[in-house]
């Protein structure tokens, strides 16, 4: 079975967010069960690409409208990922030292057109093609009514759907860039007057997967206007739960912590990785320390937390770090508790990928506060360190964090996106924090918790099986 994920970000190349984590280790997982699986990414100007080399495997132009853009495929020439990498060079518009920006319509499309285009000189062709997200969702569209691409048009294409929120929107003056098609199936491409890649991708594909169970039956309430299309198409969506990659995210191994430490050891090694962070950061050590890791926008509830960390702070008997980057107002409100709140907050505005891994090692409980959360991996890198995450009941937090309260729990959780509601979850947190035979147990207990790729990425291969 040969699998092609085609994606914007892909770890450890190129990296936004939890898309990057998931393309970055499905194919790994999947190879495991005996599949051919490989990504196919743009070819960006970061840290990745300046520190490896790359052999050029294909040239040629690809069109978009009037314009001709020369491309190359490129592939890494000594191999250290686990998945083969195949990356579209276009310099005029891939090549940045970012991934996204206001207006990458062109870019994407130059992307989506260039990578059929050398699908179709493939002596092999894929099995199945696996698109992820609105920067991937035209494929599709085009596998199916593009005249170009007839002769891929059996080729099974799935779309997964990793945030709803964001689709792609395009005016109709960018209609001529896709490569021609009967138009009387223009409506394939059409949501509310625009050209809607995400819908396209629904409509198109030949399933649709989301990346928790919870968050599939969300989105036919709340999916920015795409309910009624993702209500109607029901019967090819599926909600799949995203692993993690039990390799990176392993305390025994991991490179970027100070100490590593398994269940047994986990009272030493987290003990030892708070102190590197409360030096680091001016922290008191004796204190629980609660963090925040994420980008700080609306969805993850981030407005909130200026608020929410002021009062949570006045009492003094808590520690507070933040790893994130956002909104330029809530960024300068978190800056400026530093001063507020000396020797008991501080905050990274920015992302530090070891300082991730040591703030997961070193911390007593992880903040989630989302309004929106597909699925959500930090929770799960949470637990898989030991630390308690503090979670909203919403999309694939629902599905992987259970209260303590409740039988078998092992997380603090609550309802509602709101400071009351939030304050009041870390009020317990702190009370269970004070239960140190049972916040210890429970931390070797979370640490046992299975949430790596094995069973998710057998779930994807089946249902590829179950297309044919």
């Amino acid at each position: 079975m040969r699998i092609i994920h085609i994606s914007a970000e892909c770890y450890p190349v190129a990296k936004i967010g939890g898309l990057a984590d998931v393309v970055g280790a499905l194919p790994k997982y999947q190879n495991k069960l005996g599949a051919e699986s490989a990504v196919i990414m743009p070819f960006y100007d970061n840290k990745f690409t300046k520190e490896n080399t790359f052999e050029a495997i294909y040239d040629a132009n690809v069109k978009l409208g009037e314009q001709q853009y020369p491309f190359t495929v490129l592939i890494l020439k000594d191999d250290t990922l686990d998945f083969p990498v195949y990356f579209i060079h276009i310099e005029s518009l891939l090549y940045k030292d970012y991934v996204y920006s206001e207006d990458d319509t062109d870019r994407f499309l130059a992307f989506q057109i260039a990578a059929m285009d050398w699908l179709l000189t493939l002596d092999k062709k894929p099995d199945f093609i696996n698109c992820h997200d609105h920067h991937t969702g035209l494929i599709p569209f085009m596998a199916q009514e593009s005249y170009k691409y007839e002769s891929l048009n059996k080729i099974p294409v799935v779309t997964t759907i990793h945030n709803a929120q964001y689709q792609g929107w395009m005016s109709y003056e960018h209609l001529n860039k896709i490569p021609e098609f009967n138009l009387d199936h223009i409506g394939l491409l059409d949501w509310n007057g625009t050209i809607n890649p995400l819908a396209a991708a629904i409509k198109c594909a030949w399933r649709v997967t989301t990346v928790s169970p919870s968050y599939m039956e969300e989105l036919m309430q709340n999916a920015n206007g795409l309910e009624a299309l993702l209500s109607a198409e029901r019967q090819k969506a599926i909600g799949i739960l995203n692993g993690i990659d039990a390799d990176v995210w392993n305390p025994e191994t991991d490179q970027f912590t100070e100490k590593n430490y398994k269940v047994s050891s986990v009272v030493s090694g987290k003990k030892s990785n708070k102190s590197w962070l409360c030096k680091e950061f001016n922290l008191d050590e004796s204190k629980p320390l609660f963090s925040f890791i994420g980008r700080l926008v609306g969805e993850k509830g981030a407005e909130l937390l200026p608020g929410v960390f002021y009062k949570a702070l006045q009492s003094k008997d808590i520690s507070i770090l933040l790893l994130g980057s956002g909104m330029p107002q809530t960024e300068a409100e978190l800056l400026s508790l530093k001063n507020v709140h000396v020797g008991n907050y501080d905050c990274f505005i920015g992302y530090d990928e070891r300082l991730s891994h040591i703030i997961y090692a070193g911390s007593d409980f992880l903040l989630m506060p989302s309004r929106v959360e597909p699925c959500g991996l930090n929770q799960m890198y949470a637990l898989r360190y030991g630390t308690v995450p503090v979670v909203r009941r919403i999309g694939g937090l629902k599905d992987t964090v259970v209260d303590i309260n409740d039988q078998d729990g092992y997380g603090i959780c609550h309802d509602e996106v709101s400071e009351t509601s939030i304050l009041e979850a870390i009020d317990r947190a702190k009370e269970f924090y004070k239960q140190e035979t049972e916040f210890k147990s429970n931390r070797k207990a979370i640490m046992r918790i299975d949430n790596s790729w094995e069973v998710s990425a057998k779930a994807y291969i089946n249902l590829y099986n179950s297309i044919t």
